[in-house]
């Protein structure tokens, strides 16, 4: 690659080791060998510079760095001869001495004329153009290229492209100039094929590898691409192994060597974690005490969410020092610091921590910088700050945000730091963020069995116009019906924790649709506040404005034709919904159980007035070892009518996509001669559901389930003949989970067991969505 060098010495490492001798040959013109060896030092008047056309002759001088007259020795010589090749300018330097004139003969690199690549398709130029260093119209470097060599192999590596390999080669043009092309040989991707684990006792294989941000792809690697192998990614892996079993009382837990071996076809890459488990601890006793007069340690106590005997992890220590720290702030106390001691216990297997109250330094937040937001307002980084500039400083809260930053999904890296600012009672706080991507514009395919072949185009930007925001816009067309659907949220209206939503909604359905009889249309705003009320508790405060149209009613119903008669009524409603959840913030990390109460007042205008109210508990567990997932949901709902207001089949529920086993509509009272679904004003429903492996691999990504769903919907507003009383319905049967490039697919093989001679079954049923 590069030109051989025509002077005396070569810019190689041995060539460089002869400079003295080169210096002693030039300087022993006409004199002998054994006083050419003698010779120890030299005097200068002159220095010239020949071969150069770019680099001016006074800065090679430069870099030889030799005054005039000074006497400098041959090894003096020597560093200047290396100065000069270090500079990166020249292809070949020469030092020769003529008397009082030291004589520099270069021969200068060439200019890049252009750069390209040849042979790839999985990197655009464009990307590797900003991988490398080396650029066009500047001074050709052997060293660069080189290093832009193992900069762009680095590169394929990260995509799993082990293989790659990078010839760099140069093609001489006139006046100097060469152009450099990187010929690329991509090679094929290395797919994991297997993850194992040496000495794990209490999870299994399969579950670990759930647990991994790693995926292995199997022996059918060639057809399922599940994962490349990157080797920067092992030690994230091994941190969210050591999460994952300290999160369970695992305190000792070890990853003791990560071993990546290539199978014997160089194809793909066998991964073995060689771990160490340890016990199981328990906590024991759980004490508060302090030394501060101004501090009650049964009252810090109280705020503590742990007991003895449950399982340690540290994420139950960690929300514990959080709450007396904020019942600290909440009673005037400021620099109170919650220390935690752990004693540890290897009899019984358990760990007493005393949480203790005491002061802390006295050191003040000075300043927040931020940086690298190009395009997200400051203010959305500093509202994910808990404390202000002239606050007390605390450490823990500066971890937390940096957590907060990571989760909003703005920036594909997040760090804050602390370092000392103007004094030692001041701290400057530093944030470095790297954008990205937050917009999306997708076109999706879908099919169930319910609402048949649709299809959808959506818009959404997370973080719009850097301020964090929320818009979106999305249609959906399916065989008999289209929605069409505006949102915008605000999270952080007028400043405060306070998240403003604005939703419109127009939906309309077709004859034909779930076996109907009419058409519907529904037009809707709603803007709603929410806020939390605890830490795993939110409260929304909402209302909407509408139309709900009933028309081309075509049936036999002498109950759906009444209502036919009065095609549109509006609607204007207030309400509020309470929601608690710990299925992601709870201690367990097996469990979590979610609670929904809304309920709505129509009444403040419009053609209707009724009191809406819903609710909604629901439990997840994972047992045997975390290998099957337990799930069971009880929902309600009644809709009371006031006044002279009756419900219509746009107000009414169906329990479409509630309870499986029976098709839409399927089920509740009828009325017709083609026994026609009325729905109901009240409905009830449990569903219960175990999902668990079925032995096969996991690189198939399928599961097994049983389910269970019991319900029914009833009651009318002047039913009369009709038959509107509470018929339990109840349907079991098995579904199939499977997890695919296009999306997860879900089957459901059910069997309706109690229902009443006029539902209609469904006893099979899937979904699949897709975007592109």
């Amino acid at each position: 690659m590069t030109k051989a060098s025509q002077g005396f010495l070569g810019t190689g490492p041995g060539a460089r080791n002869l400079a003295f001798s080169a210096v002693a040959l030039a300087v022993g013109l006409g004199a002998g060998v054994p006083q050419l060896a003698l010779a120890q030092s030299y005097s200068f008047s002159n220095v010239r510079v020949e071969g150069n056309e770019r680099v001016d002759a006074s800065t090679v001088a430069t870099y030889a760095d030799i005054g005039r007259g000074e006497t400098v020795s041959a090894a003096r010589l020597n560093d200047a001869y290396q100065a000069i090749v270090d500079s990166g300018l020249f292809e070949s330097v020469e030092l020769v001495p003529q008397g009082g004139t030291l004589v520099i003969k270069v021969t200068e690199y060439p200019t890049v004329n252009r750069i390209s690549f040849e042979g790839n398709s999985r990197i655009k130029d464009e990307d590797l153009q900003r991988i490398i260093q080396s650029q066009s119209r500047r001074v050709y470097s052997p060293a660069t290229a080189e290093a832009d060599v193992a900069a762009i192999i680095a590169a394929y590596e990260q995509s799993g492209r082990i293989a790659a390999t990078v010839t760099p080669k140069i093609i001489e043009r006139s006046e100097n100039r060469v152009d450099l092309v990187f010929e690329i040989v991509e090679g094929a991707v290395v797919e994991i094929e297997r993850i194992s684990f040496v000495g794990n006792r209490a999870y299994s294989e399969g579950r670990l590898r759930r647990a991994l941000g790693t995926k292995q792809a199997g022996i059918l690697r060639r057809v399922i691409r599940s994962d490349t192998f990157v080797a920067d990614r092992i030690e994230f892996d091994k941190q969210v192994l050591r999460d994952f079993y300290m999160s369970r009382g695992y305190v000792d837990f070890q990853v003791l060597s990560v071993t990546p071996e290539l199978t014997r076809n160089r194809d793909a890459y066998l991964l073995t974690y060689n771990i160490r488990e340890g016990q199981k601890f328990h906590f024991g006793s759980v004490t508060t005490s302090s030394d501060l007069s101004e501090i009650d340690p049964d009252e810090f106590m109280a705020a503590a969410k742990v007991s003895e005997g449950d399982t340690y992890t540290p994420l139950a220590i960690e929300n514990t020092v959080a709450r007396m720290e904020r019942l600290a702030v909440r009673k005037g106390l400021n620099f109170i610091r919650i220390t935690p001691r752990i004693t540890r216990n290897d009899r019984d297997l358990t760990l007493d921590v005393e949480f203790v109250v005491e002061k802390g330094p006295r050191v003040f937040v000075e300043r927040i910088d931020i940086e690298g937001n190009a395009t997200t307002l400051d203010r959305v980084v500093r509202r994910q700050f808990r404390t202000v500039e002239g606050d007390p400083f605390n450490p823990r809260q500066i971890r937390q945000t940096a957590d907060r930053l990571r989760a909003l999904g703005f920036f594909a890296n997040a760090e804050v730091s602390a370092r000392e600012g103007t004094s030692p009672d001041q701290m400057i706080v530093d944030v470095n963020v790297e954008e990205q991507p937050t917009g999306s514009l997708s076109f999706g395919l879908s099919y169930s069995q319910i609402d048949g072949a649709g299809a959808a185009l959506s818009f959404s930007e997370n973080n719009f116009l850097g301020r964090g925001q929320y818009l979106s816009f999305r249609l959906d067309t399916g065989t008999d019906n289209a929605t069409s659907r505006f949102v915008f949220v605000e999270p952080a209206f007028l400043g405060r924790n306070v998240r403003f939503r604005f939703a419109a909604t127009y939906a309309q359905t077709d004859s034909g649709n779930y076996d109907s009889e009419y058409d519907t249309q529904k037009i809707e705003i709603s803007p709603s506040l929410e806020f939390p009320i605890s830490e795993n508790g939110r409260f929304e405060l909402r209302y909407a404005v509408g139309e709900n149209t009933f028309k081309n009613y075509e049936g036999s119903s002498s109950y759906l034709q009444a209502e036919a008669e009065d095609p549109g009524q509006t609607y204007s409603k207030i309400g509020y919904g309470f929601t608690y959840d710990t299925r992601r913030s709870g201690l367990d990390p097996n469990s979590g159980i979610v609670l929904k109460f809304n309920q709505d007042y129509a009444g403040l205008g419009g053609d209707l007035e009724f009191v809406e109210t819903t609710a909604l508990a629901g439990a997840q567990q994972m047992v045997w070892n975390e290998e099957v997932t337990l799930r069971a949901e009880l929902e309600g709902g009644v809709l009371s009518m006031l006044g002279n207001s009756k419900s219509r089949v746009t107000e009414r529920y169906f329990l479409n996509g509630k309870i499986r086993g029976f098709d839409g509509n399927g089920l509740g009272p009828r009325d017709g001669a083609d026994k026609e679904a009325l729905g109901g004003n009240m409905y009830a429903v449990a569903r219960f559901e175990a999902e668990f492996p079925l032995g096969l691999p996991a690189e198939y990504g399928i599961t097994g389930g049983l389910f269970a769903d019991f319900g029914s919907v009833w009651g009318l507003d002047d039913g009369g003949a009709i038959d509107d009383s509470f018929h339990l319905r109840s349907a079991v049967g098995f579904s199939v989970f499977w997890k695919t490039p296009i999306g997860p697919l879900r089957f459901n093989f059910s069997n309706a067991v109690i229902k009443e001679d006029y539902d209609k079954e469904q006893n099979f049923d899937f979904t699949v969505s897709t975007k592109f």
